[in-house]
């Protein structure tokens, strides 16, 4: 069973925090005796212990110094770098626009031998056309309320989905049929997405599975992720993106992700679904 999407950044952030704990109590100091020593107001070294407050990288070297551990800032630095990019809200990943972000994560898609994504609201984005993602992301910038380069960003969306065509790369889709009805764009352009989704399943890189309406569950429907090989999972929640890379965690997706593979339906019976939604859009 999945946990919370949230959990493994906290537990990291969790784990900094107790680290940098235990390096206050072999120095013998309190918190209060701590505070004062960094020149902070009493009550934020208690807040970074307790994981209310993340630590700046200069909070850890001061904090080292002032307890005679100077020689572990570095290694807690740069575990605290790891947690903080592992919840990063939407609204910081698009502050300057979308197109930048499509454009990071192209080598993390190179590299991916093995693609396993799971769809609940909207399609794949290395499957959506052109209308459709402009569609999507449009939506997405008015609700944010982050700079407007859609156009651009839908390019860069495109020109990352290459992967699908080039390279040797497998891609294991999972969608709930009602992926297939959601209107993020208008009719036509959202049957010519549907027409897409035809091709694509027909290529030899791609298994496309569509979750019944009706398919007796054994996991519920999830917040969509995308798995990289067996080393990162992204999950999409409603204000963050997280990045998860803790094995045992990246194992339980993977695990659901079969799961719910075992409640698809391939094939001939996948393309009665995409042919009943493309009539539904098209009416």
């Amino acid at each position: 069973m999945p946990k919370s999407p949230l959990s493994t950044a906290q537990a990291a952030r969790a784990a900094i925090a107790a680290q940098l704990d235990a390096i206050r109590r072999d120095a013998g100091l309190t918190g209060h005796e701590l505070a004062v020593r960094c020149g902070w107001h009493k009550s934020k070294a208690s807040r970074i212990a307790r994981a209310k407050t993340a630590p700046s990288d200069a909070d850890i070297r001061v904090w080292c110094r002032v307890c005679g551990a100077e020689d572990q800032a570095a290694d807690l630095i740069a575990a605290s770098r790891t947690a903080e990019s592992m919840y990063v809200h939407w609204r910081q990943i698009h502050r300057d626009g979308m197109r930048r972000v499509h454009e990071k994560t192209v080598p993390l898609y190179e590299r991916t031998a093995h693609f396993r994504v799971y769809a609940s609201n909207v399609m794949p984005g290395m499957l959506q056309t052109a209308d459709y993602a402009t569609g999507l992301l449009r939506s997405i910038t008015g609700f944010q309320g982050t700079p407007d380069d859609v156009a651009d960003a839908v390019q860069a969306r495109l020109n990352r989905s290459r992967v699908v065509h080039e390279g040797n790369h497998r891609f294991g889709l999972l969608l709930e049929e009602a992926v297939l009805y959601y209107r993020v764009c208008d009719g036509p352009e959202l049957a010519a997405q549907l027409r897409h989704l035809q091709e694509v399943m027909s290529r030899p890189n791609v298994s496309l599975g569509i979750i019944p309406f009706t398919a007796r569950r054994t996991i519920w429907p999830l917040e969509a992720f995308y798995a990289f090989d067996d080393a990162q999972v992204a999950v999409e929640t409603l204000t963050a993106e997280v990045n998860i890379t803790a094995p045992g965690e990246v194992h339980t997706y993977l695990r659901a992700f079969a799961q719910l593979s075992r409640t698809a339906v391939y094939g001939a019976g996948a393309r009665d679904c995409l042919t009943k939604a493309l009539n539904c859009a098209l009416a």
